[in-house]
């Protein structure tokens, strides 16, 4: 696959109308559209054309039974796709749209390519919160399904260049609208007999969600149960590996931050005697703290805020920097973390350490 990849670059507060009617046109003639949201960059493509999303799985190589999040520029458009959401998930939406997070409701049928869904009969659907997608959107005047613009399984990207990276001559267009916000996908949710399912954390946290439920309502936190191989996963992100750069990760926790530094600089030691080129990740401090080849240090354990935004920017730095070998520093699991944690979780494939 070897096409041209064009790129529009518009100002996130005030979209220039020429370009974003032009990439809506593409998206309206079943091309492929990368743009950006305010979590990561999706790549779009008119979800009610099967062959136009089934270019996604293409470019993305993506396995065709991992289902794709539409994305939608009002509330409107909900009751053309999917059945009329009951009480607790109008609360979420009241609550959160347009914003990080996603429902997945029933679809109706024959309103979607059915590659969106992976022959579920349910789809995840959002308004995204950033001026460029949502005027992109309605300027396309159909539903978009639009999983994270990188090939699958690679760190989601968070910048125009990042999707350039990994989708350049696959994909028609990239509208570059700056860096995305959150820096961590959506969070996925699912109501189901008088319980709100967390399917995928994400950009809305869980405490969030519970101080806007009805009483009554359950919130459950569903994330980690991954669907065995022969199952359709109800969400993205919760049965294929994700997220990973090409070395190696291992994650270290521990409580005592000095005992985790210290854990880290003898996995590092012990690596780079074998010959590896070693990585590591930090959570605030100075990169002179361990000895790796390229250390990215990412926000704060205080700002939790600030180490999603910077994340997948530092997991893909390693790439750049040839490290075959990386440590990440664990960060609390409350708030974002749920969802931090979630990610580099999927990146390190199980390799985490306890000290």
């Amino acid at each position: 696959m070897n096409i041209e990849t064009k790129m529009w670059l518009v100002h996130a507060s005030c979209p220039q109308e020429e370009q974003i009617q032009e990439a809506a046109a593409w998206l309206r003639e079943g091309r492929t559209v990368a743009f950006p949201t305010e979590t990561v960059y999706g790549l779009g493509a008119d979800a009610r054309s099967t062959e136009a999303v089934a270019a996604i799985f293409e470019a993305k190589g993506r396995p065709s039974d991992n289902p794709l999040i539409v994305h939608l520029a009002d509330r409107s458009q909900l009751t053309e796709l999917t059945a009329s959401p009951e009480e607790a998930v109008l609360c979420l939406l009241d609550a959160f749209w347009p914003g990080p997070l996603t429902v997945v409701l029933p679809v109706r049928e024959g309103v979607l390519s059915p590659l969106v869904t992976a022959g579920l009969s349910t789809v995840g659907v959002r308004i995204p919160d950033h001026p460029v997608a949502r005027a992109l959107i309605a300027a396309a005047g159909c539903p978009v399904a639009a999983p994270s613009a990188n090939r699958s399984g690679r760190p989601s990207p968070t910048l125009a260049a990042h999707v350039l990276e990994d989708l350049g001559g696959r994909i028609a267009g990239i509208v570059d609208g700056g860096a995305a916000g959150v820096g961590v996908e959506s969070t996925v949710v699912e109501y189901r007999d008088g319980t709100v399912y967390v399917l995928r954390p994400g950009g809305v946290t869980a405490g969030e969600l519970a101080r806007t439920l009805p009483d009554g309502v359950r919130l459950v936190m569903a994330a980690e149960a991954a669907p065995a191989a022969e199952e359709t996963p109800r969400a993205p992100g919760m049965k294929y590996a994700h997220y990973a750069p090409r070395g190696l990760l291992t994650i270290v926790h521990g409580h005592d931050r000095e005992a985790v530094l210290a854990r880290m600089r003898r996995e590092l030691e012990a690596a780079r005697a074998r010959g590896e080129r070693t990585g590591a990740l930090l959570l605030g401090g100075h990169a002179e703290a361990v000895p790796a080849d390229h250390v990215s240090v990412c926000g704060e354990r205080t700002d939790l805020e600030l180490v999603a935004r910077g994340l997948y920017a530092a997991l893909r730095a390693f790439d750049e920097a040839g490290a075959s070998f990386i440590v990440a520093e664990a960060c609390p699991e409350t708030g974002l973390g749920e969802a931090i944690m979630n990610r580099l979780r999927k990146a390190a494939g199980g390799r985490e350490l306890h000290v």
